[in-house]
């Protein structure tokens, strides 16, 4: 029994035609989806026109990504090196220039960490101061304004009239926020000092006010002469705002707007 040699089984006996490899139709589509999609990358990259080509967009346009212009610590000592490298043998540096360098480059690094740990401080003591105010909303404070607010909800006004020697008659008009004068009246200055005044909200016919700004006045005759007295007054806190590490925090007052906490006088439970 001889044994066939399944290569030599498939070679053509002599004398007949040599025909070509068979290619299957699996491998006749893939070769015509390659020259296809190799001829639309052509046309997608070159129309033949010189003149489209060049106005025709890169396919590809990388943003480089932003350097950071800031020296680290491995860039310092990189140029330390460089420039002992670079020194010149005759005259180099002395040992006190290079620790004095190294010694600035630690101090200004120290320097930019304080700082970025102040900044957190501040933002945290903010936090808490703000925190710590919320307590005043739905209280009254007193501000150094002469200006107070008229609503539904309070339809009176409260201030302070501060003299600086016992006055024994003191005027108060009321002024509505186009100057117009409301109402007049007096009260009592003897005993000096911060005198309270308050107005019912109730024009010269007794009628009340639209609400609104209403301004208290004040003038007294101070060693024989009329002048005006400073005048603060009391506002109901509605909110608080956080505010910047500035400012602090901001105490948002009914009708007035906004002031520092910083600038409150007095708190009034009323």
């Amino acid at each position: 029994m001889s044994l066939i040699n399944p290569l030599t089984a498939t070679q053509q006996a002599p004398g007949q035609p040599q025909q070509a490899n068979a290619i299957s139709p699996q491998t006749a589509q893939a070769a015509t989806q390659s020259s296809a999609a190799s001829a639309t990358n052509t046309e997608q990259t070159s129309t033949g026109n010189p003149f489209l080509d060049g106005l025709r967009l890169p396919e590809e346009n990388p943003i480089p990504e932003p350097n950071s212009q800031e020296l680290t610590q491995e860039d310092f000592f990189s140029l330390l090196s460089q420039q002992l490298s670079m020194q010149d043998p005759f005259k180099p540096v002395e040992n006190d220039q290079m620790i004095q360098q190294m010694a600035s480059f630690s101090t200004v690094d120290g320097i930019s960490k304080l700082n970025e740990e102040i900044i957190n401080l501040n933002a945290l003591t903010s936090s808490s101061q703000a925190l710590q105010a919320s307590g005043l909303v739905g209280q009254k404070v007193l501000i150094p304004s002469d200006t107070a607010h008229i609503s539904t909800e309070d339809p009176s006004m409260k201030g302070i009239i501060s003299t600086p020697s016992p006055i024994e008659s003191i005027t108060v008009r009321i002024e509505d926020e186009k100057g117009q004068l409301i109402t007049t009246y007096n009260v009592d200055g003897s005993a000096g000092g911060n005198i309270d005044v308050s107005w019912d909200g109730l024009d010269k016919n007794g009628e009340p006010v639209a609400e609104g700004n209403y301004t208290f006045k004040a003038s007294g005759k101070v060693d024989g002469t009329s002048e005006e007295l400073p005048v603060s007054t009391y506002a109901h806190v509605t909110s608080v705002s956080l505010g910047t590490a500035a400012t602090g925090a901001i105490l948002n007052l009914r009708g007035v707007g906004g002031i520092k906490i910083s600038d409150v006088l007095a708190v009034s439970e009323t």
